[in-house]
């Protein structure tokens, strides 16, 4: 006969905030088969969401989360992180050989060191996703990057802890957590901006769906940047068609000053690199460049921003 399978250990968890993020992470840690057996929750609309996503699970206050739970998740603001640490370090909430995990992208587990001078056991997971605060998130987790610094002899539990949520742990050393979050926000956060202000451009220009417009372009360049880098840009900077590039800056300028000005700085960069790429002769960037350093018309922009 087969030597009976032993089951992971199932540990009683604590989240500390049920956000977005926190509320999801909790679902799919129960979803797992581990017990979350308490939360805490500071606004309505943050008990709405536990009572939704974590169905009977009491919300307490936070020293009564972490006194109840083998593993805390601490789902709070980046900016809030470290105060709280230092707080539940200094009232010894924190139990010795308890996991502490915190979801956030910009730190390590430096920031939890308060925390593991009290015995306990730092893990930083960091899911590479939005969510919506809904079911949906538990879908969304299936096969989600997370990002994982942890000290060496607690990665095994680490990386356990990401596939038991669905997801795909990758690791990310303690010195570049920060860069890691930069190049992160700066991909999510500003690909929504630019794509924004493209919609709201082509509505000036008298598309009726802006969105129907530009989607299949838009969903076709990230594929191919995803695929390519810098090889698949294309485009009157990546042609050295400095005249049509004078044209985009000057008819862009008759409708936000704003938006001229995110042109001019995003054709720069996508000349250096178009450049460095040898996609772009150095004569082409000249006169590119040499476009892109006029003074910019001074008139007021046509039914856009002053």
């Amino acid at each position: 006969m087969q030597e009976p399978v032993e089951a992971p250990p199932r540990l009683r968890v604590g989240v500390v905030g049920v956000g977005r993020a926190g509320s999801a992470i909790g679902a799919a840690l129960r979803r797992a088969g581990h017990v979350v057996v308490a939360v805490s929750a500071v606004s309505e609309l943050s008990r709405v969401r536990a009572e939704a996503m974590l169905p009977g699970v009491p919300v307490v206050a936070v020293p009564d989360v972490v006194g109840s739970a083998d593993l805390v998740v601490l789902a709070v603001p980046d900016d809030v992180l470290p105060a709280l640490v230092e707080g539940l370090a200094s009232t010894a909430t924190f139990l010795r050989g308890q996991f502490v995990v915190h979801l956030s992208g910009r730190y390590g587990t430096d920031v939890l060191e308060p925390a593991t001078l009290c015995g306990a056991l730092p893990l930083a997971l960091h899911p590479v996703m939005t969510f919506t605060g809904t079911s949906v998130d538990l879908a969304r987790l299936d096969g989600c990057p997370f990002g994982v610094t942890s000290p060496d002899v607690l990665r095994p539990v680490a990386e356990a802890l990401v596939v038991e949520m669905g997801g795909d742990p990758v690791w990310v050393a303690e010195e570049h957590r920060g860069l890691y979050h930069a190049a992160l926000a700066n991909g999510s956060n500003h690909l929504i901006t630019l794509v924004a202000q493209t919609l709201d451009l082509l509505a000036h220009a008298g598309v009726d769906d802006p969105a129907r417009l530009v989607s299949p372009l838009l969903h076709a360049s990230l594929d191919n940047a995803l695929a390519a880098g810098d090889r698949a840009l294309t485009g009157p900077v990546a042609r050295g068609d400095a005249g049509t590039v004078a044209h985009h800056v000057e008819q862009i300028g008759r409708v936000s000053r704003e938006a001229q000005a995110a042109y001019v700085a995003m054709a720069r960069l996508t000349a250096d690199r178009a450049l460095a790429a040898t996609t772009l002769t150095p004569s082409q960037a000249e006169s590119l460049l040499d476009v892109l350093a006029r003074p910019r018309d001074v008139s007021p922009p046509q039914g856009g921003d002053e």
